[in-house]
């Protein structure tokens, strides 16, 4: 019996596998500590302990093969044994990772298409509530435009140019492999795992009428294999604003000299006064014209000398007797530095058969004005379980509740509103007080509200009246009013996926998003232009769903060297918007927003529409021993935009490859890991005018009625729209030439490409005549063009085991073209405003006067116009021309010899980035660039002013004082005249280089020795610093051509710094 027993434990050890070893990593031969070591199939195993060390034992049964894995690294997969020396490469070493392509993955080596990918590290560095913004200056190709600074708005990307006129241009977002329809401040961006732009036709066919102008493809993190990991983040810091306003005068007296001087010239050079009539009617009219006295005077003189000068025993402020003005500083109250803070936690891991991941995250991004800020709560949890060996299936579930705070009234639309507070602040002159004073100076406080009491400038609020933006205190509608969006969205996810036989596998996948959003908004019912009715209240709420799915039938299999895939597919897309609004007048609770709070003009509407979208897809790739590689692919699409004839559009695309690294002939150079040469060519189209109003555009082929009537009569029903059953598809040829290469073992890395993009059937809305009983038709009109050269570079300058230096390059050199117009438009060309769309010309080309400089006799602003008979009618030369010279009468230049100037579009931009690790410290910076544009600065235009449509009490540019005078004869600032026409009316002096460079993030870091976390059972603790929009260089000071292509100004709301620390805690 005891020797049975004997042989029973001496077997069952026997059995017993003991497996022990060592886990380094690649790059710095230091221990990797906490690296998962579990035998497969199985939960038994191990963790590295800190000096990489792993030591279990492996029952009877379950296996003797081991996989080791660690975040961030290759896994390995190895027969379990005694003293195991491992070597972890890190995944950037990886010289052939996996991209995320149209419905599925494919080899870096093996794509034929043109892609870009940023990664999770350099997007979770970026402090920003919106995804969209991490894509500036990280790869070629990819412009970013932000026109607008408010807290979780996105920014305008645009891939490979601009390829239709009024058509939608903005790039499709997927994510994970279903079209988005969200709002992007929805997303998180510390969910991301990475962002891949797709940019050619091979790319992007394959989505058919979404894929025109680039794809964007997200994908959300996912467990890694082994233990659970808990991280949590956590951001504390401040915004501010990151462009200054342009240089303007700052001192009241500064400011009061000029305006004399401007109303002076005016009454001698133009209504021909005597000096001294001049002087004394140009000192009675400053407060006549500006509407406010702030300079006590001693009894008989006069604010100005006669030498044009601020009289020395001026005293600034005055009362009289009921109320005291003196001037506040509008910018340093206006713009704030306020509070940013962003907590994040996630919880993931992996096993054979369960991947999950889950997360929770909260952000408050104040903005940079009162009343204006973003909330965000999310969460998200993406769960993948293998069911059978056959069988995955998966659910991808996130939900987002956000809060943005958004004053009215902010944007480039409201560039010259009275509640614009960017534009008041930054164009108002120094002399005004913003708070009403009693008559000792003290500031005046609201009895029932407890608040500062405002001067509006209206006569009402104190006793004098602005003529400069009467009416008007946007920080007192900041304190009172409320504007706020409330968004609950939730996203699902779901799909299945079954391996079949003989490499057939069939995948359904379902998407759906539904948004639900309420807009709260009330008035001021106390002050200002809305307390004549009590103040406004009004509620909107605005429900959008998006359901999509597809079905994948897939083929992948391999014969000797032979490498094939095959995808046939379909997806069906339905998107359902419902709105409906309320509002009311004359509020009977302060602070209440709802409708039910008024008692006068209540109202309301609503309206619902329907889009929809269906696509049959095909998809082959095949290679030769990974050397030599074809794409080609297919899809047919149907939409409801269009009418029956027209609706459905085909699209096909072709790529070849050749690996030449798999050639005999260098096969054997060590020096070169990846030289491959790729092409492709094909189509994309666009279905999307750019929404109207009332979103007629998603029918657009047909005529649109307005219901009307009352009393239970209706009327006939008013033409709203004029639709066009004409309308096709725009649609987009493709071609690219590429090369992808990395040589010295991934050291240097990157690729070249050529494109060239054509846009036929252009959408847009051609004007008529408003006596066919509409102004415009959409119409297709034309063809344009784009073409450019990208190049992308990552070298990685130093490696050794305690030092990493790594630098990044992307430069894109692009250029836009129309080639065609339709035959509509006479001479091959069509102007609006001061836009002209001309064949052989860029899309952004403006139609300007020419501004020719400064009469140095008379100081007038001098424009090429015609030459004019005596009945004022253009003089034409023996061939029929007219005759050009130059003129002071702006609107002659306007009406016969307006110009086209070059394009506005920079010759080239792009990104430059850099990374430094030293002993656990880490630094990065990124910066972006632009160079060759032109931008007009209307912001500027505002601020050099001084004819007859000047109002007082608007600032000026410093420019201003080097304004033409009889002793400064050289220079190109017309005289400060009050009554000259065209001082500063639009013309080509106010174009200005676009060129710029911009510092968009900085960070730096460090990471505690794992040596020392281990011991404390913490995997990494991180602690860093942050900085976004830091620092922007153009070509003026408050110039920021980032805003757009065409024009600038500060008249909205411009960008936020972000200054942040941090705490990244993993275990």
């Amino acid at each position: 019996m005891l020797l049975a027993g004997f042989f029973l434990l001496v077997g069952g050890a026997l059995a017993q596998t003991h497996v022990s070893g060592n886990v380094t990593s690649s790059a710095d031969g230091e221990p990797v500590i906490g690296a998962s070591v579990v035998v497969v199939g199985t939960n038994v195993g191990a963790v590295t302990d800190v000096d990489g060390n792993f030591d279990f034992t492996i029952p009877q049964g379950a296996g003797n093969k081991v996989t080791v894995s660690y975040i961030g690294m290759d896994s390995q997969t190895l027969q379990a044994r005694q003293n195991m020396k491992i070597v972890l490469k890190s995944n950037q070493q990886n010289l052939d990772e996996v991209m995320v392509v149209a419905y599925g993955t494919a080899k870096k080596s093996a794509y034929t298409g043109a892609a870009s990918e940023i990664k999770a590290d350099k997007i979770e560095n970026r402090l920003t509530s919106n995804v969209s913004q991490v894509l500036t200056g990280t790869m070629a190709g990819v412009q970013s435009y932000q026109t607008n600074g408010q807290p979780g708005t996105s920014a305008t990307i645009r891939i490979r140019g601009i390829s239709s006129i009024n058509g939608v241009t903005s790039p499709l977002y997927v994510v994970d492999g279903v079209p988005y329809d969200g709002d992007l401040s929805a997303l998180n961006p510390n969910d991301i795992a990475k962002m891949t732009v797709l940019k050619d036709a091979v790319s992007t066919s394959l989505y058919g009428s979404r894929g025109a102008n680039g794809v964007v493809m997200i994908t959300t993190k996912q467990g890694q294999q082994g233990k659970a990991r808990i991280t949590v983040d956590a951001k504390w810091g401040a915004n501010s604003r990151e462009v200054p306003n342009y240089d303007v005068i700052g001192q009241p007296g500064t400011y009061y000299e000029k305006l004399y001087e401007t109303l002076y010239n005016g009454y001698t050079l133009n209504n021909h006064m005597s000096a001294d009539a001049a002087w004394q009617l140009a000192n009675k009219n400053l407060t006549a014209q500006t509407g406010y006295q702030i300079y006590t005077l001693p009894e008989g003189q006069m604010l100005i000398g006669r030498d044009g000068k601020l009289n020395p025993l001026a005293k600034l402020g005055y009362s009289d007797g009921q109320y005291y003005y003196t001037p506040d500083d509008w910018e340093d109250e206006t713009f704030k530095t306020t509070l940013r803070q962003e907590y994040n936690i996630n919880v993931s891991g992996a096993s054979d058969k369960l991947n999950y991941y889950a997360s929770f995250g909260y952000l408050d991004d104040q903005g940079t004005i009162k009343g204006s800020g973003f909330k965000r709560y999310n969460t998200r949890t993406n769960v993948e379980y293998k069911a059978r060996k056959w069988l995955t299936i998966g659910s991808n579930v996130a939900f987002t509740h956000t809060n943005s705070y958004s004053p009215d009234d902010q944007t480039s639309d409201d560039a010259s509103s009275s509640m614009n507070a960017f534009y008041i602040a930054n164009n108002i002159a120094p002399i005004y007080p913003i708070f009403v004073r009693d008559a000792q100076g003290n500031i005046k406080y609201d009895a029932t509200t407890g608040k500062k009491i405002y001067d509006y400038g209206d006569g009402v609020s104190s006793n004098n009246t602005r003529n400069f933006m009467s009416l008007s205190n946007p920080l007192s509608d900041l304190q009172y009013n409320t504007n706020e969006y409330l968004m609950d969205i939730v996203d699902g996810n779901w799909f299945a996926k079954a391996d079949l036989t003989h490499g057939f596998s069939v995948t359904a996948r379902l998407g759906l998003h539904v948004d639900n959003t309420r807009l709260h908004s009330s008035t001021n019912p106390k002050y200002g232009q809305t307390a004549s009715y009590g103040g406004e209240n009004m509620q909107m709420e605005l429900h959008q769903s998006a359901l999509t799915h597809q079905y994948l039938l897939n083929y992948n299999n391999s014969f000797g060297k032979n490498n094939l895939n095959l995808t046939a597919g379909f997806e069906g897309y339905r998107y359902k918007l419902e709105e409906f609004y309320a509002d009311g007048q004359n509020l009977y609770k302060m602070g209440d927003y709802t409708v039910g709070n008024t008692i006068d003009q209540r109202r309301g509407s609503g309206l619902a529409h329907e889009y929809n979208t269906a696509g049959f897809f095909f998809n082959g790739t095949y290679n030769w021993d990974e050397r030599y590689f074809v794409n080609l692919g297919y899809r047919r699409d149907g939409t409801s935009a269009f009418s029956k004839n027209n609706r459905w559009g085909n699209f096909f695309s072709l790529g070849l490859g050749w690996n030449m690294k798999k050639e005999s002939w260098l096969r054997d150079v060590d020096w070169i890991d990846l030289l491959k040469i790729r092409g492709s060519f094909g189509q994309t189209g666009n279905d999307n005018h750019a929404s109207s109003a009332d979103y007629y555009s998603f029918y657009a082929y047909e005529d649109m009625y307005k219901m009307t009537g009352a009393d239970g009569v209706f009327s006939d029903g008013a033409l709203a729209y004029k639709g066009n059953p004409d309308l096709k598809w725009e649609k987009t040829n493709a071609l690219d030439f590429g090369v992808d290469y990395s040589f010295w073992k991934g050291r240097l890395t990157g690729s070249l490409d050529y494109y060239f993009r054509a846009t036929s059937n252009l959408l847009d809305y051609k004007h008529v005549a408003a006596s066919n009983g509409y102004s415009s038709i959409p119409v297709n009109m034309g063809t344009v063009q784009n073409y450019g050269l990208e190049f992308e570079a990552n070298y990685g300058i130093f490696r050794t085991k305690d030092f990493k230096w790594d630098v990044s390059l992307n430069m894109t050199f692009q250029k836009n073209n129309i080639y065609k117009l339709s035959s509509d438009y006479e001479n091959g060309q069509y102007i609006s405003g001061n836009r002209i769309y001309k064949e052989g010309q860029s899309i952004y080309n403006l139609y300007l006067v020419h501004y020719e400089g400064v009469d140095p006799k008379t100081g007038e602003a001098l424009y090429t116009g015609v030459k004019l008979d005596d009945n004022k009618q253009p003089v034409k030369d023996e061939n029929g021309n007219y005759i050009y010279e130059s003129t002071t009468d702006w609107t002659n230049a306007y009406n016969y010899a307006r110009r086209s100037t070059k394009s506005l579009l920079p010759d080239m931009f792009g990104g430059l980035g850099t990374s430094l690790e030293w002993k656990g410290f880490d630094f990065s910076i990124q910066t972006s660039f632009q160079l060759g544009g032109d931008i007009f600065d209307s912001g500027y235009q505002t601020l050099m002013d001084t004819g007859n449509g000047f109002t007082a009490g608007q600032n000026w540019h410093k420019d201003i004082l080097n304004s033409w005078t009889p002793t400064n004869t050289n220079t190109d600032v017309p005289r400060a005249d009050g009554v000259d026409n065209y001082a500063n009316s639009a013309s080509d002096r106010f174009l200005i280089s676009s060129d710029y460079f911009s510092i968009d993030n900085i960070t730096l870091g460090y990471t505690l020795p794992k040596t020392f976390t281990a011991k404390i059972g913490i995997e990494g603790l991180r602690i860093y610093f942050a900085a976004d929009n830091v620092a922007l260089f153009s070509a003026r000071q408050g110039l920021d051509p980032r805003l757009g292509i065409v024009s600038a100004s500060t008249s909205f709301y411009t960008s936020r710094r972000s200054l942040t620390g941090g705490l990244k805690l993993t275990f």
